[in-house]
């Protein structure tokens, strides 16, 4: 067997994020090099960043050695897959668990980008300084290295839950509600940044009580010319009334003011108009990056429709999936249909698997993602805006000025849940938990070392980091508050999803 490891960068499709994720992905690399070599590999290296798909047919393709995506920034599931699928070396994906970076999350969205076309790798992580001193890591390492595959547990997985007779009841209405009239996602272009793991299309959703209808995102720019003065006069006072902090100019913002927040209640109102015409029940927005240079950042519009406080509203919200992911979209709609049955507030917040940390002695991770999160978390009162701040999307990743739709989530049970692909199946992930409020130094640490214009949640999912890390398929995941975890399952029984409770049940 030979000797020889290749690593390579999954890199994102832009120059910017990869340059300024540079002397992390060195780090890492240099760090990952002298694993290998402590356990008498001859590691390589494939020159560059693969930032486009052809990079990684042209650049992994003819490899037939064992290979390492080091991971330390977000990346797009292509620029590793098509230059995997279809051989069997041996893949790992290697992360330095740190939240400076988004690399935890671009591992999980590739891992599911390669389970969901059946291509077998494997995921190590470290948050060890030195790796050679991590004796987990190199354990698994050592395992990969020789084998071929790294084996982790699965005594936190189950594949079944016991349901109560009225949760089972009240799944069942919903269930009924979706054989009647499949939910329509309205899907704004398609899955984004090759987060092609999150994309389904009516042959696997019809089945399961789901269908979709595509716009072209080109829609949203000339069905905004026609939006009036006097609607949009309307709903900027309306976000200002129900309590929304605007963070206008400033160093580094100068040029976010009311205009640009104008500029995407304008998009709001645009896809509003669409929603309805289409009579849709739920909407995929993929904005980037096809958007990216033209309209400012879809974030404010999303996180309205998924509050019911919004201008013109119908009372309901919408649930709605940034980067158009039906792997989210479809367990909102979902959970939506169940917190109102039992009487609860219907929001579902989508957000990113971050990173983490301990609390408490638990483990806490960050979920955080730019859009489509709602109001209710920051106030948990249904009927106002307060305690969402709008911040300028960082310009080096948004151009076109624009604000999101930000605040720290208010401490809850809750339940959450993801769809993915396996097997040429749809399955559905769903657990419990519970937001916790963090003491404000750590909890600023914690913002500040990610992304502090993004919405905050503090979550214990209710299962060990490592079991996340080791099993969980999407970089996504859904959150509600309250407990329908009973309901969740039996509703994912109704529709024919196979089902995965995660859950650390000592």
């Amino acid at each position: 067997m030979t000797r020889r490891i290749a690593l390579f960068w999954p890199g994102d499709g832009r120059d910017i994020p990869n340059d300024l994720a540079l002397p992390s992905i060195m780090g890492a690399t240099l760090q990952m090099e002298a694993a290998l070599k402590k356990l008498g590999w001859e590691p390589y290296r494939i020159e560059g960043f693969l930032s486009k798909p052809h990079h990684a047919i042209e650049k992994l393709w003819p490899v037939r050695d064992p290979m390492i995506g080091v991971c330390v920034h977000w990346f797009y599931g292509p620029h590793t897959t098509e230059g995997v699928v279809g051989k069997d070396n041996p893949l790992l994906l290697a992360s330095n668990f740190s939240g400076q970076w988004p690399g935890l999350v671009g591992l999980l969205n590739t891992g599911a980008c390669l389970e969901s076309l059946g291509r077998p790798f494997s995921r190590i992580w470290t948050d060890a300084t030195d790796w050679t001193a991590d004796e987990a890591f190199m354990t698994r390492l050592e395992e990969w290295c020789t084998s071929g595959a790294i084996a982790y547990g699965e005594e936190q997985i189950a594949y079944d839950a016991p349901v109560s007779a009225d949760a089972a009841a009240l799944a069942a209405g919903v269930a009924k509600q979706l054989r009647d009239r499949r939910a329509l996602i309205l899907m704004l272009g398609d899955t984004s940044m090759g987060m092609i793991n999150g994309y389904f299309g009516p042959r696997l959703l019809n089945p399961h009580g789901f269908t979709e209808h595509k716009i072209d995102q080109a829609w949203i720019i000339d069905r905004g010319r026609r939006i009036s003065e006097a609607r949009l006069d309307a709903a900027l006072a309306f976000v200002q009334d129900k309590g929304v902090t605007f963070h206008w100019g400033g160093q580094g913002a100068e040029d976010f003011t009311e205009h640009a927040t104008r500029e995407q209640l304008r998009d709001y109102l645009a896809v509003l108009d669409m929603i309805d015409e289409y009579r849709a029940d739920c909407l995929g927005w993929q904005y980037q990056l096809g958007l990216l240079p033209l309209r400012p950042p879809s974030d404010f519009a999303e996180g309205l429709f998924n509050s019911t406080c919004r201008p013109e509203s119908n009372g309901d919200t919408i649930a709605t999936a940034t980067e158009a992911d039906q792997g989210n979209v479809v367990p909102q709609e979902m959970m939506k249909r169940l917190l109102k049955a039992k009487g609860l507030h219907q929001s579902v917040q989508f957000h990113d698997v971050r990173w983490g940390g301990e609390h408490e002695g638990r483990f806490v991770w960050v979920l955080l993602n730019s859009g489509s999160c709602g109001a209710y978390p920051f106030s948990h009162d249904p009927d106002t805006l307060e305690g969402v701040h709008s911040y300028r999307q960082p310009s080096l990743y948004f151009p076109v000025p624009g604000g999101t739709f930000a605040g720290e989530s208010l401490p809850g049970d809750m339940t959450w849940a993801r769809c993915y692909l396996r097997d040429g199946r749809l399955w559905m992930d769903i657990g419990r938990g519970e937001v916790v409020k963090l003491p404000p130094e750590k909890r600023d640490a914690w913002w500040e070392g990610t992304t502090r214009q993004w919405p905050f949640m503090a979550a214990d999912l209710g299962v060990s980091r490592d079991t996340i890390m080791a099993h969980y398929l999407s970089n996504h995941i859904a959150v509600a508050y309250g407990d329908i975890f009973e309901e969740m399952v039996a509703l994912s029984r109704e529709l024919g999803f196979e089902i995965r409770i995660l859950a650390d049940r000592g």
